[in-house]
């Protein structure tokens, strides 16, 4: 059974997402501060963890930042009522894997959880080990992407955005498409705000200047696609 911790200080939400994720069969643990989540996380491991922003005693990022000095995989997605860019930017930068605004509908939680911990679980399928794009390449066996041969570090959502651009590379793919094969959830039940922060973030990593991209491009009125072939297409 996967564990989860959520850090939520709203004992109505806490237990309302407590129940709809152990009937999807995980175990979630509660803690309503951040003094006691970090005793939890230190006596038991788990598989992700679910962070409000806004606690009695500090704030999500903070905690999240303590953590990754020593916990650099476990998957955190953060939880709060703020839905602007800037907010949801940073805590994908300090090493938050996503970002939900409240309030949100429990199975788009859900399906964000299980598309955490599916990528997190296994390595990508794939014919091929290498996909190399000029000067980008994805080891996908790895779960690694380089660029002019140094390490880039992405988000998992951003890891599977990336994915799901080059798998349909040249192919222009509409912003319901991709948020729908991002989370497996519908598109109404998505804040449209956040493929728009993923795409910018990931322009900004893998592009030469992300104000002229020319690798995620964005095709008016109908969506994105990935501009260009597989460089080294018998790498096995």
């Amino acid at each position: 059974m996967r564990n989860i911790l959520m850090v939520e200080d709203d004992s109505t939400i806490a237990f309302a997402v407590k129940y709809a994720v152990e009937q999807e069969g995980f175990n979630l643990d509660i803690a309503e501060n951040l003094e006691n989540a970090r005793k939890i996380v230190n006596s038991k491991e788990y598989d992700l963890i679910l962070l409000d922003v806004m606690l009695p005693d500090g704030n999500g990022y903070e905690f999240l930042k303590q953590l990754r000095e020593h916990d650099e995989d476990t998957p955190v997605i953060f939880l709060t009522a703020c839905d602007e860019e800037v907010n949801i930017v940073m805590g994908l930068d300090i090493g938050g894997d996503d970002y939900i605004t409240k309030p949100f509908r429990v199975r788009e939680l859900i399906s964000r959880i299980n598309a955490i911990l599916r990528r997190k679980g296994k390595s990508q399928d794939s014919n091929k080990k290498i996909l190399k794009f000029k000067n980008i390449s994805i080891h996908t066996l790895e779960a690694r992407v380089f660029k002019n041969n140094e390490e880039i570090f992405l988000t998992s959502a951003e890891y599977k955005l990336l994915l799901i651009l080059i798998q349909n590379k040249n192919m222009v793919l509409s912003r319901a498409q991709i948020l729908e094969k991002l989370w497996d959830v519908t598109y109404d039940f998505i804040n449209d705000n956040t493929l728009s922060v993923y795409i910018k973030r990931l322009r900004e990593k893998i592009e030469d200047d992300s104000s002229k991209p020319q690798y995620i491009l964005t095709v008016r009125g109908l969506g994105y696609k990935w501009n260009g072939s597989d460089d080294n297409e018998n790498t096995i």
